[in-house]
């Protein structure tokens, strides 16, 4: 028993499983959104969160196993375990082998639409792994990559699909983007001694931090055009202007010159936006 716990950690964190608190409740609040047309079932709502884990474990998988070179070189990666050996390569391979086929399986489960769609949403999961090879606007691909969390979840609910959602999903697509920057920039010197692209890297911290804003601009705007489209009211609003002074907060706290808040910012700030949006909305359909 020891031995599965000890795994079960080990696996935790090379897929920083802590870090679904980012998307997962976009997600949780696109079905909370879709319920409003279909009522959500506990069949599909338990399918969904198969197909959440199961992405995220297929791109994180993948993910590890083709910067695992990269990593080791990196001081800030030295310690993941796709690095010390903790986990093999074939280990790694299998991971995202299993994990992509089970979140075809439960793609399947959730529709013929949800099917189809499954395979050109598996190519983008891995896609983004290579991006920072050639481009220095990698980190909108990542936004991209998990921006298509809650349009797939109202799909998957509904079946169909509705322009309305794609606006939440480009707030999720540039809030990942945004802290994304805000956290390439930990690795300038290296990404530019090893030839990655960042927009750090490429642009300067400074520019970068500039870029950062606007994008989480635009997440703050798309948050307002959904409360618009959805017709919802104080609540959400309210959740919506909580997370524009997060979003605030966060771009005070990094400076060109003094980068030792980003994790803070990171781990502590970011993920209060997505729990208070998922609020905003939950409290939405409760009163």
């Amino acid at each position: 028993m020891e031995g599965l716990f000890r795994a079960c950690y080990t696996y935790g964190r090379l897929i920083k499983f802590s870090h679904t608190i980012f998307a997962l409740p976009f997600a949780l609040s696109a079905v909370i959104l879709a319920n409003r047309t279909v009522p959500v079932t506990p069949r599909t709502l338990f399918w969904i969160l198969v197909a959440m884990v199961s992405a995220r474990s297929t791109a994180m998988g993948f993910n590890r196993w083709a910067d695992r070179v990269y990593d080791k070189m990196n001081p800030r990666t030295a310690n993941r375990p796709s690095v010390t050996g903790a986990i093999s390569p074939r280990a790694l391979v299998t991971l995202t082998v299993t994990s992509g086929a089970t979140f075809v399986l439960s793609a399947r489960m959730l529709g013929n639409l949800c099917f189809l769609c499954s395979f050109p949403v598996l190519g983008v999961l891995i896609g983004y792994s290579y991006t920072k090879r050639f481009t220095k606007w990698c980190h909108l691909f990542l936004g991209f990559a998990i921006g298509l969390a809650p349009t797939g979840a109202w799909i998957a609910v509904t079946n169909g699909f509705d322009f309305r959602i794609v606006f939440l999903s480009i707030a999720l697509m540039t809030y990942i983007a945004g802290f994304d920057i805000l956290y390439a920039c930990l690795d300038v010197e290296f990404d530019r001694k090893v030839g990655l692209f960042s927009l750090p890297a490429t642009l300067g911290v400074e520019r970068a931090l500039r870029i950062s804003a606007i994008i989480h601009g635009v997440t703050f705007i798309s948050l307002l055009i959904v409360g618009i489209l959805f017709k919802l009211s104080i609540p959400y609003y309210t959740c919506t202007l909580l997370i524009g002074v997060l979003l605030v907060l966060e771009h005070r706290m990094v400076k060109p010159n003094d980068l030792s808040k980003v994790p803070v910012a990171f781990y502590h700030v970011n993920s209060a936006v997505s729990v208070l949006l998922f609020l905003g909305v939950f409290l939405e359909s409760v009163i």
